[in-house]
């Protein structure tokens, strides 16, 4: 029986794979249930420093829901609901890891999967790679917790044009809209997308921890504390502070602790 979710590890990089692959990684109850579980353990690990989340194969991140489950899992208002709550609880648990998170796309990154994807911090995708929401073909909604990642990646028009038209578009389009930051060729990305992964592993894992909240907090109309304001100054009191300091000093590579 195929494993819903696989969690691998070399080095201080992590990747979490959606291992459904006959199906073109369509996401059903054990793998929502797997994705978030394997994201809160990972993010409790302070040994790690990056986390890859990808589809198994070349043909898709994730086709989005597996319709198949539909009829025992939510065909009413009131299951849709029960079901939501893994659903939201994975997405935030992906939105909310300690570490950076890099989704490696290839293939089909629609529904579900482009709700998923937005939830990372970065997002790479091969040449060919194709997204949309075409939810409205089956009379269904973005849910508030499904949407806010698309909101917030392509801002309200942009979002509005992707749920209201369900059209599936090309990775171009996708860069345009601001939902990848970078596009390479079908054969290379893999390869940059964990360069990407290194690169963010041998910085500082503080700094990292910090400029995702920062970045979090400035998406927040509120105004910020005094206190909030202080914080980007702890930073000078770390021990990694004082190895990366030191280590420009002597132009040797600097070894983060974490502390």
């Amino acid at each position: 029986m195929l494993q819903p979710i696989l969690v691998e590890r070399e080095d201080r990089v992590a990747t979490v794979t959606l291992n459904n692959p006959s199906k073109l990684n369509a996401m059903n109850l054990d793998m929502w249930q797997g994705m978030g579980d394997a994201f809160a353990q990972l993010s409790a690990d302070d040994s790690l420093r990056c986390i890859v989340l990808r589809g198994a194969g070349e043909k898709a991140f994730s086709a989005g829901a597996d319709i198949e489950e539909f009829p025992r899992t939510r065909l009413s208002a009131a299951r849709a609901r029960e079901y939501a709550q893994t659903t939201h609880a994975a997405m935030q648990a992906v939105a909310t890891s300690r570490h950076p998170t890099v989704a490696l796309i290839q293939g089909a990154c629609v529904g579900g999967g482009l709700e998923i994807a937005s939830m990372c911090d970065l997002r790479i995708c091969g040449a060919s790679s194709t997204f949309g929401v075409p939810v409205n073909r089956l009379g269904l909604v973005m849910s508030y917790g499904e949407l806010s990642g698309l909101v917030a990646l392509a801002g309200s028009a942009v979002a509005l044009e992707i749920v209201l038209e369900g059209r599936v578009f090309d990775a171009q389009e996708a860069l345009a809209k601001r939902l990848v930051n970078r596009i390479a060729a079908d054969a290379e990305v893999l390869a940059q997308a964990y360069a990407t992964a290194r690169r963010i592993s041998h910085g500082a894992p503080l700094a990292a921890r910090w400029h995702k909240q920062f970045v979090r907090r400035l998406a927040d109309p509120q105004p910020l504390r005094t206190e909030e304001l202080d914080q980007a100054y702890d930073c000078f009191d770390t021990e990694d502070f004082r190895i990366g300091y030191q280590a420009f000093l002597a132009k040797a590579k600097p070894a983060f602790i974490g502390k």
